[in-house]
């Protein structure tokens, strides 16, 4: 397969017409990645101008797939650079994004590999399970792991110039994992990462919903910051694992919720405890207790301890979540349990605040 660069695609770009005979002005073109065979390209579009260059989109798209050497290409659309914005833009009042929502959750975690996306994707299901009707949105654009999660394949329909949400296991889901080939590498920087996220908001057909369950990237940085700002979360849920370099980055998490004045909603332990299957012997691989002791020390709620068990792996690489697969399993009834606590928080929790970013 021949080799492909940004050079080559920026050509074919500029050599592009639609079928009208339209061009594409290169300064038009935000930015072009291309990494072994992979290509990502953002066009600068005004907002009120997206809808009518979608078919354009589309096309370009088509054309740089067929170039020789590539074998998935991505373009999407961000929004022009603006002017810096005025000290009144930047106190904009939050809550016009996803509307329709009752009840927006995030769920975070102050590191990678603790079972972040594992939750969100059983908490999600859990409240589907108990009547609600639930979205779930995965804003870990870098690291999409729904798709295969939910058991999800292929890319969602339009409606009109807008996505329709997958639908799997009661729950209407989306993921830039939806759009875009499961081993493409998005190699974006900031800036397209969060108008990407703001597309998975805004030109995606979400329903009126009870819940929506945002499953974050792992860290405190410009995703999180950016949802608080622009969406009026009713609160938050903090995944941690019971050992100490896990805690130290769930007490950052829980720091900087605070700092933006979204709601703890508690505090779930994942891992907390393997019980051999063939002789029932209990072991504390991470330790135990450690979340529900750190939740009481920074007097946020415990939400409840998942153990670490064979089958939430098993079933999540199957794309059967297990509280929809086996709902009477430990885990099935520890992550229901979880549900059940986080609904009550939210049953309690009136109205969602607008979030004060504080630095000091």
């Amino acid at each position: 397969m021949a080799a492909i660069d940004e050079t080559a695609v920026r050509a074919r770009i500029g050599a592009f017409r639609t079928a009208e005979g339209a061009g594409i002005p290169a300064g038009m073109v935000d930015s072009v990645a291309t990494r072994e065979g992979l290509v990502q390209v953002a066009l600068m579009v005004a907002k009120a101008d997206a809808a009518r260059q979608e078919p354009m989109r589309r096309a370009l798209e088509a054309d740089l797939a067929a170039m020789p050497g590539v074998r998935n290409a991505t373009v999407m659309f961000t929004a022009p650079r603006a002017a810096t914005p005025q000290p009144q833009a930047q106190a904009q009042e939050p809550g016009t994004l996803l509307g329709q929502v009752g009840s927006i959750v995030a769920v975070a975690s102050g590191k990678g590999g603790v079972g972040k996306s594992t939750v969100a994707v059983n908490l999600a299901v859990a409240l589907a399970r108990q009547g609600k009707r639930v979205g779930l949105l995965d804003a870990d654009i870098y690291g999409p792991s729904l798709p295969r999660m939910l058991g999800t394949k292929g890319k969602p329909e339009m409606a009109g110039n807008k996505l329709v949400p997958i639908e799997a296991w009661g729950l209407k889901a989306i993921s830039i994992g939806h759009v875009v080939e499961e081993e493409t590498a998005m190699v974006w920087r900031g800036p397209m990462v969060l108008n990407a996220l703001t597309q998975l908001m805004t030109q995606v057909a979400w329903p009126e919903l009870d819940v929506m369950v945002l499953d974050l990237p792992p860290g405190t940085g410009d995703v999180q910051l950016t949802l608080a700002q622009r969406l009026k979360l009713a609160g938050a849920v903090i995944v941690s694992t019971p050992q100490d370099i896990s805690l130290l980055d769930a007490r950052r998490g829980i720091s900087m919720f605070r700092q933006v004045r979204v709601p703890i909603l508690g505090v779930v332990e994942n891992m907390s405890f393997f019980c051999c299957p063939n002789c029932g012997t209990r072991t504390d691989i991470f330790g135990h207790g450690g979340a529900e002791a750190e939740a009481g020390r920074l007097g946020v709620p415990f939400l409840g301890a998942v153990p670490l068990l064979a089958p939430i792996r098993e079933t999540s690489d199957a794309g059967t979540p297990i509280v929809a697969s086996a709902p009477e399993s430990e885990a099935g009834r520890a992550f229901a349990a979880v549900a059940t606590a986080v609904a009550a928080g939210l049953d309690g929790a009136g109205p969602a605040r607008g979030p004060r970013i504080v630095i000091e």
